[in-house]
């Protein structure tokens, strides 16, 4: 399995947030923006935490077990790949909705006198820092499940546990 690629992650925030761009400027023009709902943010949080809920449930049973303690359960190799697709899947949508209520969220900085485009452009900010946090999560469930001896062998793909 290959590593996810923070360069990756950042043009596709990049790319979605230009073209959000100019979509809302379009949009704008003919007088509306679509609005930026108030639960993006918290299901971007709600993805987060549960992505670092299952990064660090993984990391103490995946330490209990090289340290051989008795209690420790087993990590079951199919359900590390399946969390580190996961995670993987989650860092990408994040990265495109992020860039994309990032360039809704400067095209709404531009009328922050009027107060609905202010609370989309609060609501559209913290979509983004919420998406930045999904992303962070998701990278580090990717490094939790990383295999040992994937360090040694091979930098360019690594495997899940």
């Amino acid at each position: 399995m290959r590593e996810l690629r923070i360069r990756l992650l950042a043009g596709v925030f990049v790319v979605a947030g230009v073209l959000s761009w100019a979509g809302a400027r379009l949009w704008n023009s003919l007088g509306t923006l679509p609005s930026v709902p108030l639960a993006a943010p918290i299901v971007l949080a709600l993805i987060a935490v549960v992505l670092l809920a299952t990064a660090l449930s993984l990391r103490a049973r995946l330490r209990a077990q090289r340290e051989r303690r008795p209690e420790a359960k087993g990590v079951d190799p199919l359900m590390a790949a399946r969390a580190v697709v996961f995670g993987q899947a989650s860092a990408l949508v994040a990265a495109l909705v992020a860039g994309m209520y990032g360039g809704t969220g400067v095209v709404l900085l531009e009328s922050l006198d009027i107060p609905a485009r202010r609370d989309q452009a609060i609501y559209a900010g913290f979509s983004v820092l919420a998406g930045i946090g999904v992303i962070a999560a998701g990278i580090f469930l990717e490094r939790v499940c990383r295999l040992p001896e994937d360090d040694d062998h091979d930098k360019g793909a690594t495997s899940a546990a």
